[in-house]
């Protein structure tokens, strides 16, 4: 694997050498945003995850995040951000992150992150390369999914801009109607590993794919007040 981590902090970065090193994982350690940036659209192609923390010099995160996603839509991208910072966080989604990574962090947590999410990356890779004819594994009353195409219909649009993680989470959802997911199911199911308790990520998560439904017509994300969500459109007309 090829990553490039965008982090203006030396100790941080030789930590992670270390532990990259011994997973076999060849990495670029860049402490200024324009500069990793500029490194990253090089060779674009040759990045099997980018590492991006939110304060940079030069350029900040949110800018860098969103130029990626302009050049590539599939390279897994890990935002750092300040702890508790759930603004940063929500943003950092929003402008294309797969997932975050909260400061102070363990190097054990961000190698079971990249691992998580590179796992998750190789199978939908696999599942949408190459031509395949579309059948819908998911028909509701008003949702269809394709996870080969990794089309989601809802009230005959294209629900538009979802992410790798927001279209799992619409999948086991839907896959599953009227069914109450925790958060906790959620977290094991989506992201392979245990967040340590973090169940924020599912709730922001959540908040951006219903702001994404809302564009095609009315909520079928059901929040469960005390336990987790659930999909029914079933009521929906």
């Amino acid at each position: 694997m090829k990553i490039i981590m965008i982090e203006d902090n030396h100790s941080v970065c030789e930590m992670m050498e270390m532990f990259f090193q011994k997973e076999q994982w060849e990495a670029a350690f860049i402490q200024d945003g324009k500069e990793g940036l500029d490194l990253f659209l090089t060779d674009v192609a040759s990045w099997d995850l980018v590492i991006l923390d939110l304060n940079l010099p030069s350029m900040d995160g949110m800018q860098i995040c969103r130029e990626m996603r302009k050049v590539s839509k599939r390279v897994p991208i890990i935002m750092l951000t300040a702890k508790d910072s759930e603004s940063d966080q929500v943003i950092g989604l929003e402008m294309g992150a797969d997932d975050y990574v909260t400061k102070p962090f363990s190097p054990l947590t961000l190698i079971a992150r990249i691992k998580a999410i590179t796992r998750r990356a190789e199978l939908s890779h696999d599942d949408s390369s190459g031509y395949v004819e579309s059948t819908y594994e998911i028909e509701t009353k008003h949702l269809k999914i394709d996870k080969k195409t990794r089309e989601a219909i809802l009230y005959e649009k294209e629900i538009e801009g979802l992410t790798p993680k927001e279209f799992e989470l619409l999948y086991t959802l839907a896959k599953s109607p009227k069914q109450v997911f925790s958060r906790e199911q959620l977290l094991s199911m989506i992201w392979d590993y245990e967040y340590f308790g973090d169940e924020r990520t599912v709730d922001a998560h959540i908040k951006k794919l219903r702001q994404k439904i809302d564009k095609t017509g009315p909520q079928v994300i059901q929040t469960v007040w005390g336990i987790g969500y659930k999909f029914d459109d079933t009521g929906v007309e």
